[in-house]
């Protein structure tokens, strides 16, 4: 990892679960992170930690709503800006709705591939363009996926979050297709995890809490750390290795 100290990482969804502790990780190690999300009130108490644990690196916050384009590409120009660009760019964020396909509300569907989809698709694009124009030719795009990218489970509550996760599976493939077509050493990884332990269940099954609790105990879960350590697995790869597809459950 000493590469990449105090260079640039832009970690989407760092408020809370993976988000964060992949945040924290990279700050101890001395990169300088903009960690991004709506509720940006705790990314400024994870700063706070941050800094009075002594890490080499900082941990910027930033408001952003990732629905709404104008704001993701406000945020690009502000890193900019101020830290002159991305080196590294994690697509974190992503959320799921229990709407089945038979009956589900159109606006959660439409949630869903606006965030987990499309605001993926913009950060990556923006990333790619921010090392371009500044000849970066060692940046990563890493997007976190999950298993349900690469299986559809008998659950109708997440049948469509798995549409999404599938898109993310193409399209980082496509993502890597692209950058070799274009004669770059950028690399493009996708990172699938199980069940991780975070507030994903109890924010799919806000009002159904015994339904969050048998997701809990039905699987093993990882530790949010986990995916951090993936996280810093793969871009502790020498150069001229690119690792596509890392897919993470617990035993």
């Amino acid at each position: 990892m000493e590469r990449w100290r105090g260079r640039v990482a832009l970690v989407t969804g760092a408020s809370v679960g993976i988000g964060a502790a992949v945040a924290v990780e990279l700050v101890r190690l001395g990169m300088k992170v903009v960690g991004c999300a709506r509720d940006v009130g705790k990314i400024q108490k994870l700063a706070a930690e941050c800094q009075s644990a002594g890490h080499p690196g900082v941990l910027v916050p930033f408001k952003c709503d990732l629905t709404k384009e104008e704001e993701i590409l406000a945020m690009f120009a502000a890193i900019k800006e101020q830290h002159k660009g991305v080196d590294v760019c994690i697509n974190n964020a992503g959320l799921a709705h229990p709407e089945a396909l038979l009956n589900g509300k159109t606006s959660a569907w439409k949630n869903m591939w606006d965030v987990n989809v499309l605001a993926l698709c913009i950060c990556a694009r923006e990333a790619y363009q921010s090392m371009k124009e500044r000849n970066v030719d060692d940046g990563h795009i890493i997007n976190i996926n999950s298993v349900c990218g690469h299986q559809v489970f008998p659950n109708a509550d997440v049948h469509f979050y798995t549409c999404t996760k599938y898109a993310v599976t193409a399209l980082t493939e496509g993502l890597r297709q692209e950058l070799r077509a274009e004669n770059t050493h950028i690399r493009a990884t996708s990172i699938s995890p199980g069940f991780v332990k975070t507030e994903f269940a109890s924010r799919l099954y806000r009002d159904d809490s015994d339904k969050a609790a048998a997701i809990s105990t039905k699987y093993k879960p990882l530790e949010a750390k986990d995916l951090a350590s993936a996280i810093t697995y793969v871009l502790s790869a020498p150069p001229h290795v690119q690792i596509g597809e890392i897919l993470l459950e617990g035993l």
